[in-house]
């Protein structure tokens, strides 16, 4: 079994279209989507319409939530609200929180538990990794082998050592987020997961796309504080 996975694409099309076209060549046997799909100052509608024509397992972000369910106030979200469809917004109302696959695979944005808490990183002034104890507590009473999650845009491969293994496959389409993310390059990034009898192996990408376009598109919103971290994979100011 090999297994694609994707998550925070938030909107980026162009980094969207780059992957799945990777994907396409890489022959997955399952796509699967750990949310946050439409929020940024980017194309969130054309976002939502090609995710919902492909029509992979997914589960829904926190920023799906909020948009969904119009309880959380957030700026950009309630900025991007209106641009959307009625089918868009059933579609995201519909996402489940979590999702399971061959019974020991979980499918989950940032934990188990929470669509807001990050699985693998602890916050402060910036994210920073969690310890084993700190992991198997957010875990709870977890029972897959396999666990697959989000929500940080932090590529990370972690193998506890009582299991299970966690795999964040970093984000699709936002490299630098203004609030706490700088992966340093502006590369779209998934990864794969194969299954080998009971063992798995991992593979991890960051390829190209046009990230210009994407900052263009930023820019073209308004949304100057974007602008550098789509392009560089850098945070404005640092």
């Amino acid at each position: 079994m090999r297994l694609a996975v994707i998550s925070d694409i938030h909107g980026n099309l162009r980094a969207l279209e780059a992957v799945h076209t990777a994907l396409k060549a890489a022959a997955p046997d399952v796509i699967v989507n750990l949310g946050d799909c439409l929020s940024a100052p980017l194309w969130p509608e054309e976002t939502a319409q090609y995710l919902m024509a492909e029509n992979w397992v997914t589960v829904r972000g926190n920023h799906d939530r909020w948009l969904s369910e119009q309880a959380q106030p957030h700026d950009l979200d309630d900025m991007l609200r209106p641009e959307l469809s009625v089918a868009t917004m059933t579609w995201l109302a519909g996402l489940p929180a979590a999702a399971s696959l061959d019974q020991d695979i979980l499918l989950c944005h940032g934990s188990p538990a929470s669509d807001e808490v990050f699985l693998l990183e602890e916050e402060g002034s910036a994210l920073y990794p969690s310890s084993e104890s700190q992991i198997q507590a957010k875990l709870g009473a977890c029972a897959a082998k396999l666990v697959l999650c989000g929500h940080s845009h932090t590529p990370r491969l972690v193998c506890l050592p009582e299991g299970p293994t966690i795999l964040n496959p970093g984000s699709v389409g936002i490299q630098a987020f203004p609030s706490f993310t700088a992966t340093g390059s502006p590369h779209a990034r998934f990864a794969i997961a194969t299954r080998n009898g009971p063992n798995w192996s991992f593979s991890q990408y960051a390829i190209e796309y046009d990230w210009l376009a994407a900052a263009t598109q930023a820019e073209a919103r308004s949304q100057s504080r974007w602008v550098r971290g789509l392009a560089t994979g850098f945070k404005s100011g640092l």
